[in-house]
């Protein structure tokens, strides 16, 4: 086979792959108790910590991807729908506010105690969900709203002149948390949506079908990050490369959309622990041939972060490890020079279920570092501290990864 001859640019996401020492696996975090030998391999030849989430900013995967994408989070970051909006190709017009929509399950043991029980529906599938949301259409009527379905517990509501400083949440991080004084709150149309959608979710069709096979219903919707359309220059523009993105999340797609990228479809990829891994690495190669940069997205140890397992962590790193990042490698081996990082954009402590703000692990080699690379480190919190290396701000990673100035 003919190998092609320029640099190729191939950056890997674990999404909310760090996290905190764990007592049921003798302190050790889910990174340290996988076996990630790619990794690993990789971080022998540089390892280092990037902070992804200015300290005025929320921990979301929006700004932390936002960042390692190369923009300053500060300067573009409007809102994470926006983002996702553009991924399902939805316009915004300039009074246009975006919202995200999950479908989520809450325990409304009474006026005073309502619990945040699942910020996903209990990984609700797609075809559920979107069943659900079409027949919310004609429910929630509400003025100058339009809502979208789209992958799993994830949707979009469009509202013309919509409260675009109303307090939201992010439901995932308030899980087991009692959300009473908040939906009991007066003056926020926000709040007065979420509660619209109870009565016709109480008895869908769907949840009848939950219900009794024992699965966490789809009883609320929960609407959180919104914001307007931002003004995104190209990744071309700024660093002179055409890329590409794979991930099964719309916040990345939509991302990558307002970077120019070109989306790279795999069948199968599902945003959870049963992801097409393996698809998403050989996608990334095959898109290597004819663009220069690629970013892959996993999603997996981010929704075991927030379910709180840190077995399915551990599978999902090890998953990500074996079919992403060494397939990837065995792949790029077709081109004459490559680059290739590893990175996790934030923290999703088990112990938390949520995001964290800590500088997150990051590590890359170029193809004649790798030629001679030995296992001495392993891609773990603990030696990118060690190392000493620390990016901040992070958009700055992506000029030392591409090697521009």
């Amino acid at each position: 086979m003919t190998k092609n001859s320029k640099t190729k640019y191939l950056l890997l996401v674990g999404d909310g792959m760090a996290d905190y020492p764990i007592s049921e696996l003798g302190g050790r975090t889910p990174l340290e108790a996988a076996n990630t030998p790619n990794m690993d391999l990789i971080a022998s030849c540089r390892i280092g910590c990037v902070k992804t989430i200015p300290d005025d900013m929320e921990p979301g995967s929006d700004v932390a991807n936002l960042a390692l994408m190369g923009y300053d989070p500060r300067k573009y970051h409007t809102g994470r729908s926006p983002l996702e909006a553009a991924s399902m190709g939805v316009d915004l017009a300039e009074n246009d506010v975006a919202f995200r929509m999950n479908l989520v399950t809450l325990d409304r043991k009474s006026h005073n105690e309502i619990i945040m029980v699942s910020h996903s529906s209990g990984d609700i599938t797609t075809e559920e969900s979107c069943e659900i949301v079409n027949d919310l259409k004609k429910f929630l009527q509400i003025q100058g709203t339009t809502i979208y379905p789209g992958v799993a517990y994830r949707h979009l509501l469009v509202w013309k002149n919509g409260p675009e400083d109303a307090l939201t949440i992010p439901p995932h991080d308030v899980l087991d948390q009692n959300m009473a004084e908040y939906l009991n709150s007066s003056g926020n149309p926000v709040v007065e949506l979420i509660r619209d959608s109870w009565e016709s979710l109480e008895y869908h069709p769907v949840n009848n079908k939950r219900k009794k096979a024992l699965l966490k219903e789809a009883n609320s919707i929960w609407l959180w990050g919104q914001g307007k359309a931002p003004a995104v220059p190209l990744f071309k523009d700024i660093y002179g490369l055409e890329g590409g993105v794979i991930s099964a999340v719309d916040l990345i797609k939509g991302i990558g959309k307002y970077a120019g990228f070109k989306p790279i479809y795999v069948e199968g990829a599902t945003g959870y622990l049963d992801t097409n891994y393996s698809g998403k690495a050989k996608g990334a190669v095959n898109g290597l041939k004819d663009m220069d940069f690629v970013f892959v997205h996993v999603e997996a140890p981010d929704e075991a972060g927030h379910n709180g397992n840190y077995r399915e962590k551990i599978q999902a790193i090890e998953s990500f490890d074996r079919d992403v990042v060494g397939v990837a490698l065995h792949g790029l081996k077709n081109f004459d020079d490559y680059r290739i990082m590893v990175v996790s954009d934030h923290y999703t402590p088990v112990i938390k279920k949520t995001h964290t703000r800590e500088p997150a692990p990051f590590a890359w080699a170029t193809a004649k570092e790798l030629e001679s690379a030995k296992r001495d480190k392993g891609f773990t919190e603990k030696y990118a501290v060690e190392s000493s290396l620390l990016i901040d701000p992070g958009h700055r990673l992506m000029v030392d990864f591409l090697g521009v100035k």
